[in-house]
């Protein structure tokens, strides 16, 4: 009996490969379903992407489960059924699940899930993630917050002098 082989199309281990190296240079996935959305709304809306550092594409569902498995990710599957777009995220998730989540509301772009830091995020857990500060935000409020002691420090000793040259000044126009 003669063997059975297996011809692996070359075509098909590039998609893969290709998708390989988008998810390894993305820190975050988000998987939408952009299924009634017309040219002009996927350009507006990969042009609000872009401005955020991230990019939208679609991508076969298999060719994606096989990327993922072979990288060591978490199983996403059931993200990964119908007509799928990914958004790779290659700077602060945030930002961009505000967009995605406030172009939901206004398209027909459904928000499926997510893949943040390598955790599991459903569409509520993105939703969550859109609703929070940004990082340059929190860092803001904690540098606001960090300054705010030394800052009314200096106001407190500012104050001291400041009453004692009034006070110095309120007794020489006294006298004179």
């Amino acid at each position: 009996m003669a063997e059975k082989t297996q011809r692996i199309n070359e075509y098909k281990t590039r998609s893969v490969q290709t998708a390989k190296e988008i998810i390894q240079s993305a820190q975050d996935l988000i998987f939408t379903e952009y299924r009634g959305m017309s040219v002009a709304q996927l350009t507006d809306l990969r042009k609000k992407l872009r401005s955020e550092q991230a990019s939208y594409k679609v991508m076969k569902n298999n060719y994606m489960r096989l990327a993922m498995r072979e990288l060591g990710k978490p199983d996403m599957s059931a993200y990964l059924t119908g007509p799928t777009a990914v958004t790779f995220v290659s700077a602060d998730v945030g930002p961009v699940a505000k967009i995605l989540v406030d172009l939901s509301k206004e398209m027909p772009l459904v928000v499926k899930g997510a893949l943040i830091e390598g955790r599991e995020f459903d569409k509520n857990g993105v939703i969550a993630f859109a609703k929070m500060p940004s990082r340059k935000e929190m860092y803001a409020k904690m540098l606001g917050t960090l300054k705010a002691p030394a800052s009314n420090f200096v106001y407190v000793l500012n104050g001291v002098i400041s009453k004692l040259v009034r006070t110095v000044k309120a007794v020489g126009d006294k006298k004179a």
